[in-house]
């Protein structure tokens, strides 16, 4: 072996090196390559109705153990069963029923921003997500019940800061004026000792009180919101939706929190055809 060395052996060594880096690179792209054919026909396969032989492949594939198999199964294979296709990329929906199409319309999806709290410890990241989901409920008029980043991006926009009000918390504003939670709603106590509840909330009209904004205790009327999801929502559970919009404006955009937003013209002639139990393949 030193004799090898000391007759240039190093460089056959580099060379020998070199061959089994290139090796390793072409397997990775081979890989690489197999994944994005493999999307590709899983897209093709939901798109054109091939629902079942989906299905069988992810069983093959051995996820009968973990969450996605949950997402996967179905009480009975119906091939006629309709279901909603979702393309992220092109901002579009199909209600399909074989390789029929029963209704298709434009939408909106999630931004894919991400918003961090204003202590940097608490982070968001804003997508529809992708696979199978379940249509879990049917809501008409629905209220939205805003998560607590959706306060802290209103005092990110408008430069202001956050405050929690509890139960049993009183905040007195600069007037003298306080503001507490009698029963289900955030009232106003004027210095002369008059009592008003607040109006119900309107987005980018929140409770501000010394340059801060309220955040209202859920269960409050100051924490629905009406008209935000539009006129009807199909629920897809953990927060997930396709619904209407009070921005018709943003349809055929990526600028949602992560539901699946439609005009609510789209969502009303939708709305009664698809059943509970209907799947959605987002991609």
């Amino acid at each position: 072996m030193i004799n090898f060395f000391r007759h240039g052996g190093k460089v056959e060594l580099l060379l020998i090196l070199g061959v089994v880096i290139a090796l390793v690179a072409s397997a990775k792209l081979l890989t690489d390559t197999a994944e994005l054919r493999y999307d590709r026909d899983v897209y093709r396969m939901v798109y054109n109705g091939n629902l079942g032989l989906l299905e069988d492949l992810h069983a093959q594939l051995g996820v009968q153990s973990d969450s996605m198999q949950k997402l996967l199964e179905r009480p009975t294979r119906d091939p006629n069963a309709p279901y909603i296709v979702v393309s992220i990329a092109d901002h579009q929906l199909w209600y399909k029923q074989g390789n029929q199409t029963l209704f298709t319309a434009p939408v909106a999806t999630a931004s894919g921003k991400e918003l961090v709290g204003s202590d940097g410890g608490e982070r968001w990241r804003f997508e529809t997500p992708r696979g199978r989901l379940i249509v879990q409920s049917k809501d008409e008029n629905p209220a939205w019940v805003p998560p607590d980043w959706h306060y802290v991006e209103q005092a990110h926009k408008r430069g202001l800061g956050l405050v929690h009000l509890t139960r049993d918390q009183t905040i007195v504003g600069k007037d003298g004026a306080k503001y507490m939670v009698q029963g289900s709603d955030i009232v106003k106590q004027y210095p002369d000792g008059h009592v008003e509840p607040l109006p119900p909330p309107k987005e980018g009209h929140e409770i501000v009180v010394n340059g801060n904004i309220i955040v209202p205790p859920f269960g409050t009327t100051q924490r629905r919101y009406l008209g935000t999801l539009g006129t009807r929502r199909l629920d897809l559970g953990d927060g997930y939706g396709i619904h209407g919009t009070d921005e018709p404006e943003s349809i055929g955009h990526s600028v949602s929190h992560g539901c699946i937003r439609l005009r609510n013209e789209d969502v009303e002639q939708l709305y009664p055809m698809v059943p509970i139990g209907t799947p959605v393949y987002i991609y």
